[in-house]
């Protein structure tokens, strides 16, 4: 009698099976490997290259703009967003550009040499999310400091 008074959650009635949980969960808004020039590629800490990444390349279209002489009737000392994808081959794509009014009618051909700029800038590693390269996208402030 006293075995049917005990619960039945007590024996096992379904062999123990090893079951492997995969994480399906991917957060989309980072990456675990930022994108990297080779300059940066020593750097192990996530953020300092990161840092790196962003140093290098303000350097380098910082560079390539300056390689132009631009015109204008006023001073300008302005800051601009450039909106860059870096695709999973590590090419640079310029995806847009946002300026006042007047760095438009100043100098029209920003663009044209921000795109310009993009295609001497040498090629990336990609970032990387699970072992995998990943498109990317930055917003870049960059200070167009002008005087007549």
């Amino acid at each position: 009698m006293m075995v049917f008074i005990t619960s039945c959650d007590k024996f096992s009635f379904t062999k123990n099976k090893k079951i492997d949980v995969l994480d399906t969960i991917v957060d989309f808004s980072s990456v675990d490997t930022f994108p990297s020039f080779n300059v940066c590629d020593a750097i192990l800490d996530k953020e300092e290259k990161a840092a790196c990444f962003r140093a290098t390349i303000h350097k380098k279209i910082g560079e390539e703009l300056q390689k132009h002489q631009l015109t204008i009737k006023d001073s300008i000392d302005e800051i601009i967003y450039v909106d860059l994808i870096i695709n999973a081959n590590g090419n640079f794509i310029l995806d847009t550009i946002k300026s006042s009014e007047r760095i438009k009618t100043e100098l029209p051909q920003l663009d044209s040499l921000l795109k310009a700029s993009l295609l001497n800038i040498p090629k990336v590693y990609p970032a990387i999310k699970r072992g995998i390269p990943v498109t990317t996208k930055y917003k870049l402030p960059i200070r167009i400091q002008l005087t007549d």
